[in-house]
């Protein structure tokens, strides 16, 4: 395992052997798979919302559900992201078929692994897990960046779902979410594209909060 998304990691520097948090090694290498999978959810769906071409809304949920899930002391249950995964490679191959009924072709050796990885049986899970975390990034600029985003859009969607669950929405912020995940694939994207794209998820933060404050003093 390798976490250093809380002030409280160890050493300052990342927990490897057993979260600060009480986090067990499994469990943080299936959030790691997990954020993989939806990333490769993002890779098509975004495409979608680009094309005009509907799909479920229960995609939306699902997207920023498994980002909340992720966060720190959220969820400690192996059962419930081995689910997710099998869930979230399920929707990401529905969502291939629907753009390619609607015209678009792919060749799984030129999509990202993301969008293309399907696994025999769950038993692989653990396997893929090992390779697929932050430390994947080799350069140490480009994954603070990717990773700087990815946590603001881990704390973006918790506020997102506690809105939601309240009836209070915003399209925009799904389709951010979402195609700034798609982007977090691009092994090509250079430092100043992650910082510009930093700071835009913390305008998408921020407004998410003002929705998650207009959902509360509405509703109590």
């Amino acid at each position: 395992m390798f976490c250093y998304q809380c002030q409280e990691t160890a050493k300052g520097s990342g927990c490897e052997k057993i979260g600060v948090c009480g986090k067990q090694p499994e469990t943080s290498n299936l959030q790691d798979l997990l954020v993989f999978v939806v990333k490769g959810v993002s890779y098509f769906s975004s495409q979608c919302t680009e094309k005009g071409i509907p799909f479920d809304k229960s995609v939306n949920r699902y997207v920023f559900e498994s980002l909340f899930a992720t966060i720190t002391n959220a969820n400690f249950d192996d059962n419930v992201f081995v689910e997710r995964v099998s869930q979230g490679l399920a929707i990401r191959n529905d969502l291939r078929k629907l753009l390619e009924r609607n015209g678009e072709s792919f060749t799984d050796s030129r999509l990202p692994d993301a969008a293309s990885w399907n696994p025999k049986s769950t038993d692989e899970y653990l396997i893929k897990a090992l390779v697929v975390g932050i430390l994947e990034e080799t350069n140490e600029d480009i994954r603070s960046l990717k990773s700087l985003i990815l946590f603001g859009l881990k704390g973006l969607a918790a506020y997102f779902e506690h809105a939601d669950n309240l009836g209070f929405t915003d399209p925009e912020i799904n389709v951010f979410i979402q195609s700034t995940l798609a982007k977090l694939l691009d092994k090509t994207v250079d430092a100043t594209t992650l910082v510009t794209l930093t700071l835009e998820t913390g305008k998408y933060g921020v407004s998410t909060m003002a929705l998650l404050d207009k959902a509360n003093t509405s509703t109590y």
